[in-house]
C-alpha cells in the first residue's frame, strides 16, 4: 500500500512538471478525445429532441455512464500494469497525469494571441483567439481580444490545471479522468439553449459542483501567488470578495476576478454567442488599461498558482506516506 501510495505521488509530481516543459502530448492518443466521443455517442442515442423535459432524466443517465467509464478504463489499465510490475505502473501512471494537466497547452496558445497583437496583425490575433474562447470574435477589437484571452487564462487556471490536479491529489489518475469526463461534458452540452436545455442540465449542475471547491482554492492561491509574480495581491484579495459572484456560473468568476484584481485592469461585460449578445456585468476596476503582456503575467500566475497546488498536495500525501515508513 505504501509503495504504491509513493509511486503514485512521484507520478503525480513527474506528469505536472512533464506537462510544465513539454506540453500537451500530441503523438499520444488523448484521453479527452475518447471521452468526448463516448459523450457523443450518449448524445445521439439517449437525446430525445430538442426541449424535451423527458431529456433530464437521460441527461442524468448519460453523466452516470461517461463518468464510470472515464473512470473505470484508466484504473483498470493502471491495475493491470501494477500487476505486471510496480514501475510499470509508475511510468503509465506519469503519462495519464501528464495528459491530464494543461497548464503548458494553455500558456502556448495564449501567447500566439499575445504575439499576433504585439506584431499588429489584429486579424491572426482574431483567430488565435478563436482557438481557446467559446464567443464570436469577429466582432472584438484589439482589447477585447486581449481581455478574452485574459479570462480564458484565468478561467482555465481552474479548470484546466488546478482542478484537474486537485482530484488527482485526492484520487490519482482515476480522479482526474473523473473531473475531465465531467469537464468536458459541460464544454459539450452543458447549454441553456433549445438543443441541451434539459439533456445538459445534469452535466453542467454537476461540472458546477466538482469545481466549487477547487476555484476558490484556486482563487486562494493565485492571491497568494501574486507577490511571486509582481502583481497587486491586496487589489485582487478586494476584487475577488466583491466581484467573485458576477458570473452566471457559480465558480468561473473566482479566478477572473483574482486575475482582474491582480492586474488592475476590468474583465467580462457583454460577450456575442452566435450572433447574440449577451448581458454581463464587468469584473474588476479599469485602474488601466489592458494590454498584451497581461496574457503573459496572468499565464505565470496561473503557473505559480498550480506550482502551489501541487507543492501543497505532495506535503498532504507525505504526512499520510512518512509516519508509516517511519
Amino acid at each position: 500500500m505504501i509503495r504504491w501510495l509513493i509511486l503514485q505521488t512521484a507520478a503525480i509530481a513527474i506528469g505536472f512538471l512533464i506537462d510544465f516543459f513539454v506540453g500537451d502530448p500530441h503523438k499520444l492518443p488523448h484521453p479527452v478525445v475518447g471521452i468526448g466521443k463516448w459523450i457523443s455517442f450518449f448524445d445521439r442515442k439517449l437525446r430525445r429532441g430538442n426541449s424535451d423535459p423527458k431529456d433530464i432524466s437521460r441527461g442524468v443517465l448519460t453523466v452516470v455512464f461517461v463518468t464510470l467509464i472515464s473512470t473505470l478504463i484508466p484504473s483498470l489499465v493502471l491495475l493491470g500494469f501494477w500487476f505486471i510490475h510496480p514501475y510499470a505502473y509508475f511510468a503509465v501512471n506519469c503519462i495519464m497525469c501528464w495528459q491530464l494537466v494543461a497548464a503548458r497547452q494553455l500558456v502556448r496558445e495564449s501567447r500566439k494571441v499575445e504575439k499576433a497583437l504585439e506584431a499588429g496583425d489584429t486579424e491572426g490575433a482574431r483567430k488565435a483567439v478563436s482557438y481557446i474562447v467559446g464567443r464570436d470574435t469577429d466582432v472584438l477589437d484589439e482589447k477585447g481580444i486581449c481581455r478574452a484571452a485574459v479570462e480564458t487564462v484565468a478561467e482555465n487556471t481552474s479548470d484546466g490545471v488546478i482542478a484537474p490536479l486537485f482530484w488527482i491529489i485526492l484520487f490519482g489518475a482515476a480522479g482526474g479522468f473523473f473531473y475531465k469526463a465531467v469537464n468536458t461534458m459541460d464544454s459539450m452540452i452543458g447549454y441553456k439553449n433549445e438543443k441541451y436545455l434539459y439533456f445538459g442540465r445534469a452535466a453542467a449542475k454537476t461540472d458546477d459542483f466538482v469545481n466549487w471547491l477547487p476555484s476558490r482554492i484556486s482563487a486562494i492561491l493565485m492571491i497568494a501567488a501574486c507577490p511571486l509574480c509582481r502583481l497587486d495581491r491586496k487589489n485582487a484579495f478586494r476584487i475577488f470578495r466583491r466581484d467573485r459572484f458576477k458570473h452566471a456560473s457559480p465558480n468561473s468568476a473566482q479566478t477572473e476576478s483574482v486575475c482582474a484584481g491582480a492586474l488592475r485592469v476590468r474583465l467580462a461585460g457583454d460577450a456575442t454567442y452566435g450572433g447574440i449578445v449577451h448581458k454581463k456585468e464587468f469584473i474588476g476596476d479599469p485602474i488601466r488599461e489592458i494590454e498584451p503582456k497581461d496574457i503573459d503575467r496572468a499565464g505565470k500566475l496561473m503557473y505559480v498558482a498550480s506550482l502551489f497546488m501541487l507543492l501543497i498536495g505532495i506535503l498532504i500525501r507525505l504526512s499520510i506516506i512518512l509516519p508509516c515508513v517511519l
